[in-house]
């Protein structure tokens, strides 16, 4: 999987790209056809917060979350929970996708 992070008035520090990199591999465990991460942190200095977006590539699919906080690392957490609730849906989608008929008959 591709990853990149990038920030907006902020230097991504080694701290920052590690603890992304640890929370991709939850995403990366749940699913397995994931092919690109791009994540974007910001700092917005007129409302003294933190905004963390990502745009997340999977088969047949592509997701997008934001989610901003006065932490940094707490902002991480919330858009990586929001992703993983996205993978978990789009993964029971792509399973039981047309299988209504087959549940019926049993």
């Amino acid at each position: 999987m591709q990853i990149q992070v990038s920030g907006h008035q902020i230097e991504i520090t080694p701290a920052l790209r590690d603890y992304v990199d640890a929370r991709r591999e939850r995403l990366a465990r749940r699913f397995d056809h994931l092919t690109s991460l791009n994540v974007v942190l910001e700092v917005e200095k007129n409302r003294l917060a933190n905004r963390a977006e990502a745009t997340l590539a999977a088969a047949g699919k592509v997701l997008h979350a934001d989610a901003v906080d006065n932490d940094m690392y707490a902002a991480i957490d919330a858009l990586f929970d929001k992703l993983d609730a996205q993978v978990r849906k789009h993964k029971d989608k792509r399973r039981t996708h047309g299988r209504d008929d087959i549940r019926d008959l049993a």
